[in-house]
């Protein structure tokens, strides 16, 4: 009898992240909803990867006022610049519409690129995250400018009709 169960390997993936930004809980100002996440590429470029919102209320509510001095001139130089300002018209951005966010606020705060946050994720689908990731804790032995892509792990790719083949 086959059981999927047993053939699934269990890899916990974790991630350092750039804090870029972040969403108001459900249309207040009180606590955050999620954490907009940033790898650099090879070139340096700061790539939008996904959210975590794996947070207590209390923690929300906390996270305003942890943020709160990183709000401070953080459009100046933010990479996401363009974004921020674009609106949410733009696909692949913090804030862009999508088919699953069904007309949501999906506006976004910038912050300074500061912070950098631990996650635990599933896989990447393309260059994105492709669930939200869990946060794990704060790094702050950890450089932005060392959040890459490179220290991700690959998943491998298989072929259905070679695991159960046997081959």
């Amino acid at each position: 009898r086959f059981c999927p169960r047993a053939m699934a390997v269990l890899a916990v993936r974790t991630a350092d992240c750039v804090v870029a930004g972040f969403r108001w809980y459900k249309g207040g100002q009180d606590a955050i909803g999620s954490l907009l996440l940033g790898l650099h590429d090879d070139a340096g470029v700061l790539q939008h990867v996904g959210v975590t919102s794996s947070f207590t209320m209390a923690k929300r509510k906390q996270l305003v006022a942890e943020l709160e001095p990183l709000r401070e001139g953080a459009l100046d130089r933010h990479p996401w610049r363009e974004w921020a300002q674009a609106g949410a018209e733009a696909t692949r951005m913090p804030g862009g519409q999508s088919r699953w966010s069904a007309g949501k606020d999906l506006s976004w705060e910038p912050l300074r690129i500061e912070r950098v946050c631990e996650v635990k994720y599933d896989h990447l689908q393309g260059d994105r995250f492709r669930h939200a990731a869990t946060f794990l804790r704060w790094r702050p032995d950890r450089r932005p400018e060392d959040c890459r892509y490179d220290q991700l792990d690959e998943t491998p790719s298989y072929r259905l009709d070679d695991i159960f083949s046997g081959r």
